[in-house]
């Protein structure tokens, strides 16, 4: 696996506030981070290069002043920061908090499916997927296995097929002539990838294809079984700068990758003392509830640890700050009847904050005015979102760590279109916008 091409920056990182210079190391990230696993082993591998070191979280912390270090749990979520040189009770801790995980299809424990004389595979949905462009893309499968080597030691390893192994044909339309007519989709009996012919119908299948495909690509480990497996299909198709004068970025995975970019960035790139951290969660996209979402201990338990007690810690996130960055809708001209007339983001507008009454996000009117003089800091444009009355409301990882940790918060995002597509839209200029004001974040002397 590659690591993200992260240039290193000039005096004040000239070279990487266009869109030009900062959203190739973005479309690099986005190819190669199939799964949050290997999201999570790309920024850690970026972030060790730039002097960051990683914190056992079964030993005893020391982590002194202008220290830069990381944690993972589950290998699928990571926290990093560098901690500033002044009293955490005086100066709080700046946050920047994202998601790893994106809507896909995941293999099931058992996937093998045969008939018609092919070899199909079993996928659960994870989170809320637009299934319908799933059918008739180039798809592969990528993830986390763990398995047993020569010696019968347990370990977990990440692959990635890195080439188009299977598809969802769609039903031709002389065998459907109602397709256009409300159309459904039975996830069990029709969204089932085919893998290959079934010449023999007693052969192996897709598990010692597993084992074939961990042997190639981990030839050191000497994997010899293969007993269980986290694996997503996704599409090869990768990020493109799209439209006639280039407005457009389109990939997959831009929610959340696109956030835990530009937060990335952020904390490598960010001058001056402030304490500054960054936490990316699995398990945004199906509740968080889990050891390593926004909804566990995760967080909590390292600024825990950080501040030493639980009243010093009250202290600092009195005086602390939460940006939850996670893409917002963008105005769909198809479909402007979806938008409340005063509350359209569009893309190339620059960052979102998002407002909902029934705190389905954790923005209030401080935090609010807080991130409106941060971009007005960084000359960065600003946009805000409300869902129409009468539909609801998405979410964030935002007013749920808000909720377990007790710190001031701001949900934003960079606008999109197609969320939870295969294949998903922002403007050419919004990564790079989102980028300057979370940088501004971790560099402004006051909030």
């Amino acid at each position: 696996m590659q690591t993200p091409r992260l240039p290193k920056s000039g005096p004040n990182g000239e070279h990487i506030l266009n869109p030009e210079s900062f959203n190739p190391g973005l479309m690099a990230f986005l190819d190669g981070s199939p799964s949050p696993f290997h999201a999570v082993a790309s920024m850690q591998q970026a972030l060790q290069a730039q002097g960051f070191s990683d914190l056992d979280p079964a030993t005893a912390w020391s982590v002194g002043h202008g220290e830069k270090t990381l944690i993972t749990r589950n290998s699928s979520s990571l926290i990093a920061f560098r901690l500033g040189r002044g009293p955490l009770t005086e100066s709080g801790i700046r946050v920047i908090g994202a998601h790893t995980d994106s809507p896909c299809l995941r293999l099931k424990p058992s996937p093998d499916v045969r008939r018609s004389g092919v070899l199909q595979l079993g996928v659960e949905v994870y989170g809320g997927v637009l299934l319908a462009p799933w059918f008739d893309r180039d798809l592969s499968i990528a993830g986390r296995v763990t398995g047993t080597d020569a010696q019968g030691r347990r370990l977990s390893l990440l692959i990635d097929f890195q080439r188009p192994i299977v598809t969802i044909p769609s039903l031709a339309i002389h065998l459907n002539r109602d397709i256009h007519k409300n159309r459904t989709i039975n996830s069990q009996q029709e969204v089932v990838p085919i893998l290959c012919d079934l010449a023999d119908r007693t052969e192996a299948g897709f598990q010692k294809m597993l084992v074939d495909q961990v042997q190639r690509q981990h030839p050191e480990s000497d994997v010899q079984t293969v007993t269980d497996y986290e694996l997503g299909c996704y599409d090869t198709q990768g990020a493109q700068r799209v439209g006639i004068n280039g407005d457009y970025l389109t990939s997959a995975r831009l929610d959340n990758l696109l956030s835990c970019y530009a937060g990335l960035r952020s904390l490598l790139d960010a001058k001056g003392d402030q304490t500054i951290l960054l936490v990316c969660n699995d398990h945004e996209e199906v509740g968080s509830a889990s050891a390593a979402g926004a909804q566990g201990p995760f967080l909590h338990s390292v600024l825990e640890r950080l501040c030493g007690d639980a009243e010093t810690l009250a202290r600092v996130l009195a005086r602390s700050l939460l940006v939850s960055a996670d893409n917002a809708h963008a105005l769909h001209p198809n479909y402007e009847s979806k938008h409340d007339p005063q509350h359209q983001p569009r893309l190339n507008g620059g960052p979102v904050i998002k407002f909902n009454a029934n705190q389905r996000y954790a923005t209030n009117s401080v935090t609010a005015a807080a991130f409106r003089d941060l971009c007005a800091r960084a000359g960065v444009p600003v946009q805000s979102i409300a869902m129409r009355s009468d539909m609801a409301c998405g979410s964030t990882i935002g007013p749920i760590t808000s909720t377990a940790v007790g710190i001031d918060t701001v949900d934003v995002g960079a606008p999109q279109l197609a969320m939870h597509s295969p294949r998903e839209t922002t403007g050419w200029k919004d990564p790079v916008l989102l980028y300057r004001v979370l940088r501004e974040l971790f560099e402004s002397e006051a909030l």
